[in-house]
């Protein structure tokens, strides 16, 4: 059994290596994703590590007996007049040798991992993709014994595009359980988040499908008094669709921008945004929007931030029901894992993602087949 490690900086590189010093017959023990230290600890660079092995003996085999080896049946036979290994010095190799592979068999089956070695070699390398795009372990494995199960109920090969549609059907129907798109069944539509992750920008794509698209009477409330530049982009938006803007810094300015808004089909609410860290921020939200009202809550939430950071979002929003995410700043990233790990732990659909700043273009409604679509763009890349 020969064992080794390759480091390259894409998967398709490090499986040429494989296949060039290995063959064929190679499998994958373990694959991660790592970071090498550059120059004084700046410019580090991202590569992938993959620990592959074959067996020696039965490589030689098939070359000197390509036919007469051909596998049978899953059951291995004793085979009689097999070389014995009697030298010192190739016992210890093979004693190393088991020992590691026993030491990966264990990294593999501890939790969070996603085991692979038993699966085809390009299926392997279709769910390292997965990987890379930051797809949490639990729903690669849930997606990975799909995909295994039809690779073996089909009798012909498989190519790497029929992988694509499968885990484009698989995904697509996992999503489906959840409600997406951008249509509204209440009169308030209240866009919260934290800042810096593009509200008032949202809101103003929103309201412009709403009065272009749909020819609805629109109005905004603002709360957002911390910052005068906030408001006066607001008002910019307002002006351009022709809508009416009201400022609220109390419970009391709110129910009158309400009563005055009373014949309106809808009415945006755009929110401060504070520090998602700040409980005191919640609390302050609460005294001036009436939550009771006939209201549909949209959590804008960045991209380009780390996933722990975005889990701490929700969860210090979790007081207030919300009825759908919206995902700002899709073009500033090339992992969307993370998207589908929120949808599928915390059970709750996509309004819309946003892909740039202008109004109202940059703006993609979203669905099962458009968020699957951004998971499968990894072969793209």
């Amino acid at each position: 059994m020969k064992v080794k490690k390759y480091v390259a900086p894409t998967m398709p590189e490090v499986m040429k290596r494989v296949r060039a010093e290995l063959g064929d017959d190679a499998i994958i023990l373990h694959s991660k994703k790592i970071t090498t230290s550059g120059f004084l600890g700046l410019f580090k660079k991202k590569n992938i590590e993959v620990i592959a092995a074959v067996d020696l003996e039965v490589k030689q085999i098939k070359k000197n007996n390509p036919v007469k080896t051909a596998v049978k049946n899953s059951t291995p036979k004793l085979q009689r007049n097999v070389p014995t290994r009697t030298a010192a010095a190739d016992d210890q190799k093979l004693y190393q040798e088991v020992a590691s592979l026993k030491s990966m068999l264990q990294t593999m089956s501890a939790p969070g991992h996603l085991a692979t070695a038993h699966y085809p070699v390009l299926l392997q390398n279709w769910l390292l993709h997965l990987e890379e795009q930051e797809l949490a372990q639990k729903h690669q494995q849930a997606i990975s014994e799909k995909l295994l199960e039809k690779w073996r109920n089909k009798n012909e090969e498989v190519s790497s595009r029929e992988l694509k549609e499968w885990t484009r059907e698989i995904v697509e129907k996992q999503l489906s359980s959840f409600q997406h798109g951008g249509a509204i069944k209440k009169r308030f539509v209240n866009i919260l988040g934290p800042t810096g992750v593009g509200k008032t920008t949202t809101l103003a794509k929103m309201a412009a499908h709403e009065v272009l698209e749909k020819n609805k009477k629109v109005a905004f409330i603002t709360t957002d008094t911390y910052r005068i530049a906030a408001i006066e982009q607001l008002k910019v938006y307002a002006n351009l669709l022709n809508v009416p803007l009201e400022v609220v810094y109390k419970r009391e300015d709110f129910q009158k921008a309400v009563d005055k808004f009373h014949d309106y089909d809808l009415i945006f609410i755009d929110t401060a945004g504070r520090n998602y860290r700040d409980p005191q921020y919640m609390d302050e939200l609460k005294k001036i929007i009436d939550f009771e009202q006939e209201m549909e809550n949209y959590l804008a939430l960045s991209l380009s931030m780390k996933e722990k950071d975005l889990r701490a979002i929700i969860h210090n929003f979790s007081s207030i029901s919300i009825d759908k995410f919206v995902f700002t700043k899709i073009d500033e990233t090339i992992a969307y894992g993370s998207m589908l790990n929120l949808i599928f732990d915390y059970k709750i659909g996509v309004a819309y993602v946003t892909n740039g700043q202008d109004v109202p273009d940059d703006m993609i409604e979203a669905s099962p087949k458009v968020l699957a679509e951004y998971l499968l763009k990894v072969e793209e890349q």
